[in-house]
């Protein structure tokens, strides 16, 4: 009997994780019988397969089979495992998140009632590591001053949405306005939803369906990956220009804007002025919002830690962007 639904995963070096998503696909209230699981392999160097292997002898009754995708890329493992789906329906995971028991079972109700063509919900940020800036930075990637209104991050309402994160989709739906575009390598989500909303179709997001998303640990990691966003976001732009939100307009624009006003302060006092304005007030912001969630959670430490975070998400996405601009041809970072 073919499966009703296929979990599609990329995967790279998650040796550390994927036994985590497992086990949480495994314990699903929706049927073994039912689920395929899909892993698409960018040629793990670490332990990963050997932990895939280990858990597919133990759990024999949960159907997992692994591609290889040399490429290394997400949209191109993602386009790789939907082609080796036999289910009609896809639930797409990344290997650092672990679902809830029900997010399966939800995900496939509200598709089949309807209520949007690609169905997901919010996910819970958990920090990478036990140190206070991981925490900082788990908080930082979910507050809507990080995200905008990203609102897979934070909503509590369910109702229609640009994107989501982990959506639950038809395979026909895949076929019909086409694969997740492999000339990118960050927003293939984003781009891909953009694609169904164009053609007619609906975004739902549902916060009874929930999974956890392990940030990245340390400040750095965290540039890196703001940095990637905001380079990919320009190219996807350049395909897609209607698809630009207020909250992805920002940060390239305010790091312009402190760029000149950096410029002209060697000149002009009254550039000198408004530079220290715009970053007082954009520090004060950051600071009363840090105080509020500081308190909320008894540590503030978080006080220094927050705004930290989400400086490093609005810089490096902005400078991601401009860079992007800057190096048209250039494959990627």
């Amino acid at each position: 009997m073919l499966p009703e639904v296929s979990i599609v995963i990329p995967c790279l070096n998650e040796e550390k994780t994927i036994l985590g998503l497992l086990d949480a696909i495994f314990f699903q209230t929706f049927p073994h019988t039912k689920m395929e699981v899909i892993i698409s392999d960018g040629l793990s160097e670490d332990q990963t397969r050997n932990k895939i292997a280990e858990f597919q002898s133990k759990h024999p009754d949960l159907f997992i089979k692994v591609v290889d995708n040399p490429a290394r890329r997400i949209p191109t493992g993602l386009n790789q495992a939907i082609r080796a789906a036999r289910a009609p329906i896809i639930t797409r995971l990344d290997a650092h998140t672990i679902p809830a028991s029900d997010y399966v079972e939800r995900s496939v109700i509200a598709l089949k009632s309807a209520l949007g063509d690609n169905v997901g919900g919010v996910i819970d940020v958990n920090p990478g590591a036990d140190t206070l800036i991981a925490r900082a930075i788990s908080i930082a990637t979910a507050h809507p001053l990080g995200v905008g209104d990203a609102k897979y991050r934070w909503t509590t309402k369910a109702g229609e949405v640009d994107t989501v994160a982990f959506g639950t989709y038809y395979k026909t739906k895949v076929e019909e306005i086409g694969f997740y575009n492999e000339e990118l390598r960050a927003n293939e989500d984003y781009e891909f939803n953009s694609r169904i909303r164009a053609a007619g179709g609906k975004i739902w997001i549902d916060p009874q369906i929930r999974a956890v998303y392990y940030s990245r640990p340390t400040l750095t990691a965290l540039a890196k990956q703001y940095f990637s966003y905001g380079f990919w976001k320009f190219r996807m732009l350049r395909r897609n220009p209607d698809t630009l939100r207020w909250r992805q307009a920002l940060p390239p624009l305010f790091v312009l804007g402190i760029l000149m006003l950096s410029l002209l302060s060697a000149f002009f006092s009254w550039a000198r002025v408004l530079l220290i304005i715009c970053l007082g007030v954009y520090l004060l912001i950051l600071t009363a919002a840090s105080v509020k969630v500081a308190l909320n959670r008894s540590d503030l430490r978080l006080v220094f830690g927050i705004p930290l975070a989400i400086m490093s998400m609005h810089f490096c996405w902005g400078a991601g962007f401009w860079w992007s601009t800057l190096n048209p041809k250039k494959e990627g970072i």
